[in-house]
């Protein structure tokens, strides 16, 4: 069991299997009560039983599908109304290598609801809480995708805007206690690439991580006071000079009249 102080209630979305099972083991270790959330409600309440076993925590799991709307506000419901949340994990996700025209476009649009809009509704439904009372964090999880679309610009789309909505909710936090970050991590062996209709074993086996490495690093990050953590960045002023490139390109972007190359 678990000799750490209750540091309140963790959300973990995605929670079944791989990087989601990981945060949760990872968390009730730091003493965290958790509410997971995951489609399969067997493994959900497998792994939560395993959870309380180790640590001895309050572990309770909502089974639910994040494209559904009637499952998302049901989440939304439970997670805003309970004071004792103080981390939010938004870790569920689809995935796909689709190329727009020739995407499925239910797979597509459910893809976008559980990538992006679910990822929006959650917070929104954490956020006010965690202000108010101060204290607090939210976990977002990209994909060093949000930074390529080789692969598809449907998923490399949302996880872009995962990117861009946390990196702007940090900027809207500051000045209070409140964390927030966004992971991007690389290729992580997972069932994330079966159900992708993916082959991760196709990649060079230098490039990919484990989840357990890619959490660990992740909450070092999150320790840390990190807004974007990159476990596979071995050079941290890279990310740096690319944050920094890319604001000065937007302070270019403004001016009266359009740039003379674009004179008739």
């Amino acid at each position: 069991m678990s000799g750490q102080a209750n540091k309140g209630t963790a959300v973990v979305t995605g929670a079944s299997s791989g990087i989601g099972a990981v945060y949760a083991d990872r968390l009730a270790g730091q003493g965290y009560d958790l509410v997971l959330v995951a489609r399969r409600a067997d493994r959900l309440e497998e792994l939560a039983e395993k959870l309380r076993y180790a640590y001895g925590r309050r572990v309770s799991v909502i089974a639910a599908d994040l494209a559904d709307d009637d499952d998302v506000r049901r989440v939304e419901q439970a997670i805003s109304a309970d004071e004792s949340v103080t981390l939010l994990v938004n870790n569920a996700g689809l995935g796909g290598q689709q190329l727009v025209a020739s995407a499925d476009a239910d797979a597509a649009e459910r893809m976008i609801k559980v990538n992006v809009v679910a990822l929006t509704r959650l917070t929104r439904a954490v956020l006010p809480g965690l202000l108010a009372r101060n204290r607090g964090a939210i976990v977002n999880i990209a994909s060093v995708l949000a930074y390529n679309t080789a692969f598809g610009g449907i998923y490399s789309g949302t996880k872009a805007y995962v990117v861009n909505f946390t990196e702007a909710l940090h900027r809207e936090v500051a000045g209070t206690a409140v964390t927030v970050q966004v992971v991007l991590p690389g290729a992580t062996r997972t069932d994330f690439w079966e159900a992708a209709g993916a082959d991760i074993d196709s990649l060079p086996k230098e490039i990919i991580m484990t989840a357990d490495d890619m959490v660990d690093a992740a909450l070092v990050g999150l320790a840390r006071g990190e807004a974007v953590t990159v476990p596979a960045l071995a050079d941290a002023a890279k990310l740096d000079t690319f944050l920094g490139a890319r604001e000065a390109f937007y302070g270019s972007l403004h001016a009266d009249k359009p740039a003379s190359r674009y004179a008739a």
